[in-house]
This record gives C-alpha cells, sequence and structure tokens, in this order.
C-alpha cells in the first residue's frame, strides 16, 4: 500500500549466470518485467559484442517474415491472432528449425511470384498483341474495304503530308508520286494512354512530317505485372517509307516506352496469328490460376502462425540484446550483470532465475547479491489499468525523484472535481459520462481492434479520466442547478414573490430581491435555487460573487494540501532544518494571509444575512446585506495598514466597519508575521548549511591528526599532495549556489502565493463561460424551435434539435472539455505540484516481453 503514495524502495544487485543458463533466465525474467539491466559495456562497439551474430540472425528473421506479412496482406488474407497466453521464447536450438522454416517459404514464395511475374509478363504481351491485330485490322479496313491497302495507305500519307507540308523544303509531288512504286514501312505497338500527345508531336518534328501516325484506346485496363497497378493503353500504327525513318521511328517509340509488336500485313496472316494468340492467352490463364492457387495455399498457411512467429523471434532477439549488456569473467564461463530490481520482489526474480536454470539443465544455480550504490535509483510506481491514466499524468510533468511523495493518488479525486467546477452542468456531464462509460464496458473489444488513430489512442487511454470527469461533473452540475443551462425544480422553490402584479406585467427586467419579509428565510436543501433562472437581471452577479469565492477557496486548500505533502517529503528525507526554515515559515505565510482570506469569507456568509435594513432596530442594522464589507477591499486594507474610510452612505452601519472584534489588531500581527517569514525562508536554510559545513571542517581536521598520529586514517586524511580529503559520502555545496538557490526559491513562492491564488479563478471564469455558452445555444436555437406549432413546426424543431444537438457535443462537451481538462492540468502541474513535487529522477525501464512486443505493434 505504501507504494501507491511513494515509488518502490529499489535496490541495485549484483547478478551471476551460467553461461549455459543465461539465455534461459533472462527469457524467465522478461515475462516477469521486475528488472531492469544495467549496461557494463558501454564503451564496446555494438558490432563487438558477443551475441552480435545472433542478433544480426534475428534481424534476418524479422526481414523475412516482414516479407511474408506484406505478401499476405497483399492479398487481403486474414492473419490469426495469437489463441490464449503469449508463446514462451523458444531455446536456442529452435532458431536453426525457425530460420530453416522461414528460409523455406521465402524462397517458395519468391519463386512463385517470379513465375507468376513473368506469366503475368507473357499474358501482358499476348494481350497487347491481341489488341494490335483487332485494332490494325479496323485501320486497314477503313481504306477500301481491306482491298489495295498499301496504296491506299501511301497515298493517303501523301495527301496527308502535301496539306501539313505545302511550302517546305521535303519530297516534291513528282517525287512523291514516283516513290508509290515503294511499298511504304510501318510499325504497330503499344504505348501509354497519357503519353500518346508527347508522342505524336515527337513524331512530327523529328521525322519533319514524314510519317503517318494512326492510334486507338484499348478500352479495358491492363495490369502492369511488376507493381500490380492497372494501366491504360493505346494501340498505334506508323506508316513510313525508308530505312532511315524506320530507324528514327524505332528509337523514338524506345524513348517513350512503347513496345513493338509483328503486325502481318496480309489479313489472312493477321488472323492465323490472332488465333494462335488467343489459345496461348487461353493456356496462359490456366497456368495462371493454378500459379495463384499455389501462392494463395502458402500464404494462407503462413497466416495462421505469422503472429506467433513475430513474438518468438522478437522475443529471442530482445533476450540477445539483453545479453549483450553483460560481462564476462576471466573463465569465459560465468556472465556477471548489474540491475535495478524492487526490493519487495527479490523472492519472485530468485524464484524466476531458478526455473530458468530448470529450464536449461544446469547445475549451477545462479547468484544475486544486493550493492551498495551512492547513485540515484529509478522510479517505480505501481499502476493498473485504473492507475495508469493518471499516473502517466503527472509523468507528462516529471517523474518523481526516487522515493518523493505520488500526487497521483490525490489526483485521482483532485483533478476530475477541478475540472468538474468548470464544466458544471449535469446535461453535458451525463454525456461525457456516457461515453467514458462506454469505453471502460467495451474495453477488451475496443483493445482488440488495434486503432491506428492517434486521438481515438488518447481518449481511450483516458477512459476513466473521462468517466470520472463526466461523473464529477454531473455532481457540481446538480450544485450550480444547471441541465443545459436550464434548472430543475426537485424541492420547490424557496423564494417567495415580493413583487404585485402591475410590476410584474409591466417590467421585463426584474432582479431577484430576497431583501423581503416574505421571503421564507429557508435555503434550498441542495445546491442553488432554480428560481435564479428566471432572475436574468441579476443572475449573473449572484453567480459571479457565488462561484469567483468557491474558486478561491478551493485554490486555497488546494495549496495548503500542497504545503502539508512538502512536509511528508521532508519528514521522511529527515531534512529536519527544511522543516523549520522552509515547511513551517511557508505555512504560517500562506494560512495568515490567504486562509484567512478565506476565513473572512464564511465569517462574512454566516454573520450577514438578506434581512433589510431597518432603522429602528440596530441589529438588523449591522447584519444586513448593506452593512457587509467587501472582502477584497479588507484584504488589500489589511496588506496596506489602512482602515475604510467613513461613507455617509452607510451611518447606519457600525463605525469601524469590521466583522469581529479586535479585527484591525489581528490583521497588523498576521501581516507582520507573515512578513516576518520571508527572511526565514530567504536566509534559514544557508545559514545552517554553513554552519553543517563549518562542523564537517572542523570533524575532519580532528580525525586528520588523529589519524597522523596513530599513523592510520580512517574517512578522511591528506592526499597525494598533502592535501586534506573529505571523507566519503559528503560533498560541500557552493554556498554561493545555496543562497542563489534559496533566493529564487522564496521569490517563487511568495510571489506565486499571490499569483497562484489568483489563477485558481479559472474556476469562476470557464464555470461562468460554459454557462453563458449552454444558455446561448438554448435561446438561439432550441428555444425557438420549442415555440413552433403545426407539422412545419414539428420539422424546424426537428432541424433545430440537430443543430443544437451538434453544436452541444462539438462545441460545449468537446472544446470546452478541452479547454478545461488543459486549465486543471495547469492548476495541478504549476500551483499545486510545484510546492512539493521535484520530478526529477527516471522512470523504471524494466525487461520486459509484454512493453517489447507492445512497442513493436505500435511501431508497425
Amino acid at each position: 500500500m505504501g507504494s501507491l503514495f511513494r515509488s518502490e524502495e529499489m535496490t541495485l544487485c549484483q547478478l551471476f549466470l551460467q553461461s549455459e543458463a543465461a539465455y534461459a533466465c533472462v527469457s524467465e525474467l522478461g515475462e516477469l518485467g521486475l528488472v531492469q539491466f544495467r549496461d557494463l559495456n558501454p564503451d564496446v562497439n555494438a558490432f563487438q559484442r558477443k551475441f552480435v551474430n545472433e542478433v544480426r540472425r534475428c534481424d534476418e528473421m524479422e526481414r523475412k517474415l516482414r516479407y511474408l506479412e506484406k505478401e499476405i496482406r497483399r492479398d487481403g488474407i486474414p492473419m490469426l491472432e495469437i489463441p490464449g497466453e503469449c508463446p514462451e521464447a523458444p531455446q536456442p536450438r529452435e532458431m536453426i528449425d525457425l530460420e530453416a522454416t522461414f528460409e523455406k517459404l521465402e524462397n517458395e514464395l519468391r519463386e512463385v511470384n517470379q513465375n507468376a511475374e513473368a506469366l503475368k509478363r507473357n499474358y501482358l504481351e499476348l494481350t497487347e498483341l491481341k489488341h494490335i491485330l483487332r485494332k490494325t485490322q479496323v485501320f486497314f479496313d477503313e481504306h477500301e474495304g481491306g482491298a489495295g491497302t498499301t496504296e491506299s495507305m501511301t497515298r493517303a500519307l501523301i495527301s496527308d503530308d502535301q496539306n501539313r507540308n505545302v511550302g517546305h523544303v521535303q519530297l516534291g509531288m513528282r517525287d512523291k508520286q514516283e516513290s508509290l512504286e515503294f511499298l511504304p514501312c510501318f510499325v504497330a505497338g503499344v504505348i501509354l494512354r497519357e503519353r500518346i500527345p508527347a508522342f505524336e508531336r515527337m513524331l512530327w518534328r523529328a521525322c519533319r512530317g514524314n510519317v503517318f501516325l494512326r492510334q486507338a484506346e484499348i478500352d479495358t485496363p491492363l495490369e502492369d505485372p511488376s507493381s500490380s497497378d492497372q494501366v491504360y493503353k493505346s494501340v498505334f500504327i506508323i506508316f513510313f517509307q525508308g530505312d532511315q525513318l524506320k530507324t528514327r521511328v524505332k528509337k523514338i517509340c524506345e524513348g517513350f516506352r512503347a513496345t513493338l509488336y509483328p503486325c502481318p500485313e496480309a489479313p489472312a496472316d493477321r488472323r492465323e496469328m490472332a488465333m494462335g494468340v488467343m489459345t496461348r492467352i487461353e493456356d496462359l490463364n490456366t497456368v495462371l490460376g493454378q500459379t495463384q492457387d499455389h501462392r494463395h495455399r502458402v500464404l494462407v498457411a503462413a497466416a495462421k502462425n505469422i503472429k506467433n512467429w513475430f513474438v518468438k523471434v522478437r522475443k529471442i532477439k530482445a533476450i540477445y540484446h539483453t545479453l549483450n549488456l553483460f560481462n564476462l569473467d576471466v573463465t569465459q564461463k560465468c556472465l556477471i550483470a548489474e540491475c535495478w530490481v524492487p526490493a519487495l520482489d527479490m523472492e519472485t526474480i530468485q524464484l524466476a532465475l531458478r526455473r530458468g536454470t530448470e529450464r536449461s539443465g544446469s547445475s549451477v544455480p545462479p547468484i544475486l547479491n544486493r550493492m551498495e550504490t551512492l547513485e540515484d535509483p529509478p522510479t517505480y510506481n505501481r499502476t493498473n489499468k485504473f492507475t495508469s491514466a493518471f499516473q502517466n499524468l503527472i509523468y507528462a510533468y516529471g517523474v518523481a525523484t526516487y522515493r518523493e511523495v505520488n500526487p497521483a493518488p490525490y489526483t485521482i479525486i483532485t483533478f476530475p472535481f477541478l475540472f468538474a467546477v468548470m464544466f458544471g452542468d449535469l446535461g453535458h456531464g451525463a454525456l461525457m459520462a456516457a461515453f467514458g462509460f462506454w469505453m471502460c464496458y467495451k474495453e477488451k473489444p475496443l483493445q482488440a481492434k488495434k486503432i491506428d488513430s492517434e486521438i481515438w489512442t488518447i481518449f481511450f487511454g483516458g477512459r476513466y479520466i473521462i468517466l470520472l470527469m463526466g461523473l464529477f461533473s454531473m455532481y457540481t452540475g446538480l450544485i450550480y442547478n444547471d441541465i443545459f443551462s436550464k434548472s430543475l425544480n426537485i424541492f420547490g422553490s424557496a423564494w417567495r414573490n415580493n413583487y404585485n402584479n402591475s410590476t410584474l406585467s409591466t417590467t421585463a427586467m426584474l432582479q431577484l430581491n430576497p431583501d423581503s419579509w416574505d421571503y421564507l428565510q429557508t435555503p434550498y436543501p441542495f445546491g442553488i435555487d432554480p428560481v435564479w433562472q428566471l432572475a436574468e437581471a441579476n443572475k449573473i452577479i449572484f453567480m459571479n460573487a457565488y462561484k469567483m469565492k468557491i474558486s478561491i477557496i478551493i485554490g486555497v486548500f488546494h495549496m495548503l494540501f500542497g504545503v502539508c505533502m512538502s512536509l511528508w517529503n521532508h519528514l521522511y528525507f529527515k531534512r529536519r532544518t527544511s522543516v523549520y526554515v522552509e515547511f513551517l515559515p511557508q505555512i504560517v505565510f500562506l494560512v495568515l494571509l490567504f486562509f484567512y482570506m478565506v476565513l473572512l469569507m464564511f465569517i462574512k456568509w454566516t454573520s450577514y444575512g438578506s434581512t433589510p435594513p431597518f432603522f429602528g432596530d440596530p441589529k438588523y442594522v449591522t447584519t444586513s446585506a448593506f452593512c457587509a464589507p467587501s472582502i477584497l477591499i479588507t484584504f488589500i486594507n489589511m496588506m496596506l495598514f489602512k482602515q475604510d474610510a467613513n461613507d455617509p452612505s452607510r451611518e447606519m452601519c457600525a463605525e469601524n466597519m469590521t466583522m469581529f472584534a479586535g479585527q484591525l489588531g489581528i490583521q497588523k500581527f498576521f501581516v507582520v508575521v507573515a512578513l516576518l517569514c520571508v527572511p526565514v525562508m530567504l536566509l534559514g536554510k544557508p545559514y545552517f548549511i554553513m554552519q553543517e559545513q563549518k562542523k564537517r571542517a572542523v570533524s575532519t581536521l580532528a580525525g586528520a591528526g588523529a589519524g597522523a598520529g596513530a599513523g592510520a586514517g580512517a574517512g578522511a586524511g591528506p592526499g597525494p599532495g598533502g592535501a586534506l580529503v573529505p571523507a566519503p559520502g559528503h560533498h560541500d555545496e557552493d554556498i554561493t549556489e545555496v543562497f542563489i538557490h534559496q533566493a529564487i526559491h522564496t521569490i517563487e513562492y511568495v510571489l506565486g502565493s499571490i499569483s497562484h491564488t489568483a489563477s485558481y479563478l479559472r474556476l469562476w471564469a470557464l464555470s461562468l463561460a460554459h454557462a453563458q455558452l449552454a444558455e446561448v445555444a438554448w435561446n438561439m436555437l432550441l428555444r425557438k424551435g420549442l415555440q413552433s406549432s403545426g407539422f412545419s413546426g414539428g420539422i424546424f424543431l426537428y432541424l433545430v434539435f440537430a443543430g443544437w444537438a451538434a453544436i452541444s457535443v462539438s462545441i460545449l462537451v468537446l472544446m470546452e472539455g478541452l479547454s478545461a481538462f488543459l486549465h486543471t492540468l495547469r492548476l495541478h502541474w504549476v500551483e499545486f505540484q510545484s510546492k512539493f513535487y521535484a520530478g526529477e529522477g527516471y522512470l523504471f525501464q524494466p525487461f520486459s516481453f509484454e512493453v517489447i512486443l507492445d512497442s513493436a505493434e505500435a511501431d508497425e
């Protein structure tokens, strides 16, 4: 139970393991997750450590598993989760079997993929050739019904060239007519559709218009065998004359990555080739189907075990990484390790080491010895799924110094409560509590889904915080009597109307004035009277005064609690001097000034009532609200040693306007004592440190003289040059640094007491802002919808309610909730924890398979 309020007691241990049993023992410790190993080879390169080859083998196995996983995901095959408990780390001899299995699967899958890619490439070529034969047949048939195709194409080439190149220095008409006796050449191929415009321009410019290009789009997309992407292509055919143009055209086609295919000129030859292509395509479809089936069977078999294999390989790799932190003794038969362990878990760790030794078959038991050290141990706070979220809020500010008071248990209550003071609304709090309860109720199914959204991860990690914030907001909403900016009239109002009917009918804005004998003088049983919801004229004035005072009261008590926590730290670490020169002046300063201001609020609430000031009875005059002094003015005059000036309009009140007898004298005494606490905080600690250093120096001199006379030195003694060496374990601080540090600490505390008290006014400001935003949303949207009638009014109300609900959830719950959360976080980090929490430690990070596997999944 003590570890809940303070971090665990840690001890540094030295561990001796026989080489044969080291792997199994470390495996057991990884399952346990209670040991943090230190690196005993910080100067040794990672590639020069003993088990670097085993780590490389694990890396290679991980690479193969990632390749298998990639192929499995590409085919959309579900990977089975690990049934039951996580598998244990396999023995070293099982690494060979795992390597052989992964090697076989990878080679088989790569061979299948290569064959499939070759078949797909062949299939693509045949498919493109099929489209070429079909499209070119259309091109040829367009001219003279397929007869005299060569001559017609030639004439088309000449006529097209004449139209485009009149006046160009090219073949003249006479030359072209003479060239009819030569058969034109042509090439056919396939190119990506988006490259056609640039391809055509390049042909025109490079060949100077002496080519004839026809192209047609392939309607269906084709699969790229290397990337498996669907691409759109077009068929083209180019007519030209001469070998020079042929070479130029082929180079252009090669530059645009167009694929050229043979295309017979005769229609009969094209038909015969097309029939052969269709036969080969059918054969390829059959072979491709068989190849895909075989690949699918291989991947399905791998998908059943791949999660299990990943866990095993990562555990093996983590064990060898940890073994690389150990040292070898001179006999090369024993591994030596140093580790931090919780003192309460020493027996559990011994049992785990014993199990590991038995599993390895070793006859030499491991040895675990405690070591003495001056090094600061790591901080370890045991948490569960409920307290871990609150502990992470504390760690976000800083990890606690070793054995320092842990604020997390108190934050479980104070954090949602301060949030609820700012977010006090029964309706909005119920929405937040319902969301938090749903996440807690569906905890295991939601964890199994492993949603990747970062925002969802934050919400789900803080599900218990959200639940408590919602429940506390419902409680404060009942106190404020506020539900979606409306009130609940549960017990009936305690106010009686003191206006006549003519005043009520003629005046729209009336103040709710309780100064009447008709007032029942019975307070509302719980929270605020619902009648204040009707007081549009002075509702904000009343709520301002109420929430502002409540904020100051909560803030002062919260800071006092933080200062009292520092006393617990001083007593635990046996800093008796700090109790007298730090805690006592701090608590006295805070109590005499700010806690006294809180007492004045309670005195004012109990001493002054709402009865009207009757001039005939002095008792009712001095105890009426008319004579109640201002707390703020009283506190300012107290600090300035002033007295309120006589107000002629308040002659009926008491002469000095004090709340109790002797108030002015007591206030002056409090201020003087509080100011005297400042030099105590400033000079007390440096003075005592100077005295301790003088005593230590005197004792060191006396010990050195006695040691010299006896011929032996115990503790401190003269160094090699004759200088005195201080006793081990003592280090004198620079007194200048002590003075500077204490001055900063004192100024920070004194000024911070004022600024921190004012900072708690954010509780009032955000609460008022939230209430006003909710009221604006109600009046501008839902109120108008509720006033509508008829069929159209129902439709209008439906639309208005949807808008009001969207605004309530998005702005009033999410945005206002986030704002209140951040302000609550600041109040805890700055105003509360700064009183006692140093946060200068480092976190205990044990060797744990669970943490390693979770981190690997998060990275993926």
